[in-house]
């Protein structure tokens, strides 16, 4: 168990020192994470925290250029976007159902960078993002697979209605 990150920016982060579990990065996250300025209230709230470092060791995946199979069973895979940040990933879940979505961090906002392939607005591209080209690359590989999987960008609330709620029979965690 424990917290997975796309990316160490403050609006995915915020909270961590309230969950008591590990959080789940890769190297390169974790190194921007320590060291840019974007990376702030990440070493704040991670202070103390348990930290695990997954590697991409697995090929390719769905176009992304490398990935790593959190469970190696396929369920929860996560690929390598950068662009972004250094390390920021999609996160691939399928469920026992079938139903595969791709979290896609902030490679969009909002679906409407899915639907219309929109990028973000110039500054925001230009204050955000380490790379805009990987970014736009990541994108149209969203839009691409937006035809067979849910994709859900980070900041669009309505993009998580589809996701089932977790069954009753799970324990709730006491924090």
């Amino acid at each position: 168990m424990g917290v997975l990150v796309t990316h160490v920016h403050w609006d995915h982060v915020s909270g961590l020192d309230s969950l008591r579990v590990p959080v789940w990065i890769n190297e390169a996250e974790n190194r921007y994470g320590a060291d840019d300025s974007h990376g702030r209230v990440f070493r704040a709230v991670s202070q103390g925290m348990e930290i695990r470092e997954y590697a991409f060791d697995g090929p390719e995946y769905l176009g992304f250029p490398a990935s790593f199979d959190f469970y190696g069973d396929g369920s929860v895979v996560v690929a390598l976007a950068a662009g972004h940040t250094s390390g920021s990933v999609v996160v691939f879940v399928t469920l026992p159902t079938g139903k595969r979505y791709a979290f896609i961090g902030d490679l969009t906002w909002q679906m409407d960078g899915i639907s219309r392939g929109a990028q973000r607005p110039w500054l925001m591209r230009r204050v955000a993002d380490v790379d805009a080209r990987t970014v736009r690359v990541g994108l149209q590989r969203s839009i691409a697979l937006s035809r067979v999987l849910q994709v859900v960008p980070a900041h669009d609330v309505a993009a998580y209605d589809s996701i089932p709620l977790l069954p009753s029979r799970f324990p709730s965690v006491t924090l």
